[in-house]
């Protein structure tokens, strides 16, 4: 039954660019071999991975669909700071700070999750794993899919908890992304510059 829907998914992901559907945000999480979460979520856009990695990497990108305040010091050992509040600023306590722990150009970035104040207490005091895996992968005519998993997931009702909010919050950033793209009155294709 897992091999058929597996099947079926990456079938759908194939047939989107040349049905014409438009692009979607696919719920694709499931529990490794080895009985870890992986929460995960695929879209196809229709730009280039090297437009898609300026979307994720640069301020200037970021800005465009993930919050209106944004900094980034991009390297291993660096960070992406952004805070949903234009009035503040990314030293505001406010502020959600994603710790880089790996990229390959193009192609792969690593963020370690912090989870804030929000978050159950258990979680926060529990969390050593928690990031968050961004693949790019070309698929030839100018589109790229990008695959979000989240994976170091801990065990408890508090854990239960967080999972369902990035669930529902990963969901959301990426239907956002997927904004810059998706205007019914905008007949052409929206380069990000």
């Amino acid at each position: 039954m897992m091999k058929y829907k597996k099947t079926l998914f990456l079938l759908v992901l194939i047939l989107i660019p040349f049905t014409g559907i438009r692009a979607q945000v696919t719920n694709s999480s499931y529990v490794t071999a080895f009985g870890e979460k992986a929460l995960q979520f695929t879209t196809v856009v229709p730009i280039s991975r090297i437009e898609v990695w300026k979307l994720f990497t640069t301020e200037k990108g970021l800005e465009k669909w993930i919050a209106p305040v944004v900094k980034t010091n991009i390297k291993i050992g660096g960070w992406i700071k952004t805070n949903y509040d234009k009035t503040k600023t990314t030293e505001d306590s406010t502020t959600i700070q994603l710790d880089i722990i790996n990229y390959l150009d193009h192609e792969l970035l690593t963020l370690k999750v912090n989870l804030n104040d929000h978050f159950p207490v258990e979680a926060r005091n529990e969390d050593q794993h928690l990031q968050e895996i961004i693949q790019f992968v070309s698929m030839g005519k100018g589109k790229t899919k990008i695959i979000s998993t989240m994976v170091g997931w801990g065990k408890g009702s508090h854990w239960d908890q967080t999972y369902t909010f990035f669930e529902k919050g990963n969901e959301w950033t990426y239907k956002e992304l997927l904004k810059l793209f998706n205007h019914p009155h905008d007949k052409q294709k929206r380069e990000p510059q």
